[in-house]
């Protein structure tokens, strides 16, 4: 798989017997033990991800506000020092850029989360619409990001910290928290509708903090997870994914992630016009969760029917492993959107019936 991009961490696959794939020109591990056990160890005690192909952008200067309020659908005006907020850019059009997150580290300083196969297009697009005293710069390439999750993951990673991680609440994070004697800014947020915690670092720093992480948690049952889990345990929790549930022609009404969307903020955003009105009237097509109540499973791509109809296309789907049944994310027609609804999934040559049923699929238990 030569001319792919690496993470910092490649080197150290090996030795916790890391399967890599090519994902979006990255080579980066689907697995270590196997989908399932990764999956089982997130939902039950912890599991440790490399997150390295993420993107970083740093966004300083007085008009850096202002400068995220044309680009980003959520009001980040609202965000307070130490703070994360999930959004979305999008298009004039309604379609999404991508969907991110951004770190309110100060007035004039902000950090930008975003997709790996976004980086180059993403900055691009940053870059184009820059405006006023403010800087942007590419930081992917110098940082590393671990993601411990899992209902133990507090109790691990306080093993090499002196930061009291109580303190740190969800959609919150501290900068310069000395974690095993390397300083990282730690967020507690995440991708697998667990808690836990995101972990930026230098990127040569990378590799002895996955170690200590796996060391720490070793007594806890932690172990090491790819690509193959993530998905598993992201699409359980109804988190989308750029490039399945979200795209240039999804827009995020669409998708499901209007709370990311405030038509009502007084700044003026790209696609403001056309999700301020799909909000308003209902967007044309919804995503809804599906159930199969015939044999087979849902793949992204495949076409949903009802009767002679074609109504759409499954976004993402598979077998659950936590629910043990055969299940998808579909991007269908409003009308057919209605819990309850039954639709035929082409499945090869057969098409095979299932339900609409309410998401997140997996919702943790509560403390």
């Amino acid at each position: 798989m030569s001319g792919l991009k690496r993470t910092p961490l490649f080197d150290v696959y090996k030795e916790y017997g890391g399967k890599t794939i090519d994902f979006g020109g990255w080579e980066l591990p689907v697995q270590f033990s196997s989908i399932k056990e990764e999956h089982e160890a997130v939902r039950t005690k912890a599991g440790l991800f490399d997150v390295s192909h993420m993107g970083e952008v740093d966004v300083k200067g007085p008009d850096s506000l202002a400068y995220l309020q044309k680009l980003m659908t959520n009001d980040v005006s609202t965000l307070k020092d130490g703070a994360a907020q999930y959004t979305a850019m999008c298009y004039e059009d309604g379609g999404t850029v991508d969907d991110l997150l951004v770190y309110k580290k100060s007035d004039n300083h902000y950090l930008l989360v975003i997709n790996a196969g976004n980086i180059d297009k993403d900055f691009d697009w940053l870059q184009s619409h820059l405006e006023g005293n403010v800087e942007i710069t590419n930081i992917s390439e110098k940082t590393g990001q671990l993601a411990l999750q899992g209902p133990l993951a507090e109790q691990i990673l306080q093993q090499l910290t002196s930061t009291d991680l109580q303190e740190i609440k969800f959609f919150k994070f501290k900068d310069e928290v000395d974690v095993a004697g390397y300083k990282a800014l730690v967020s507690r947020t995440g991708y697998t509708g667990e808690d836990g915690f995101e972990v930026y670092c230098n990127s040569e720093d990378a590799s002895a903090l996955w170690k200590a992480m796996l060391d720490a948690g070793k007594e806890f049952g932690a172990v090491p997870c790819g690509l193959g889990a993530r998905d598993t345990l992201r699409f359980e929790a109804n988190l989308a994914l750029y490039g399945q549930e979200l795209s240039k022609n999804i827009t995020p009404i669409e998708a499901g992630i209007g709370f990311a969307v405030k038509t009502n903020k007084e700044a003026d955003f790209f696609g403001k016009a056309v999700l301020k009105e799909q909000k308003e009237k209902g967007a044309s097509r919804k995503l809804v969760g599906i159930e199969m109540i015939d044999k087979g499973i849902p793949r992204h791509g495949y076409e949903v029917f009802n009767g002679e109809d074609l109504i759409g296309e499954v976004t993402t789907g598979t077998q659950s492993p936590t629910l043990k049944k055969n299940i998808g994310l579909a991007l269908v027609k409003a009308e057919f959107a209605e819990l309850g609804t039954e639709v035929n999934v082409q499945i090869r040559k057969k098409r095979l019936k299932a339900v609409v049923v309410a998401t997140p699929f997996y919702k943790r238990p509560k403390k």
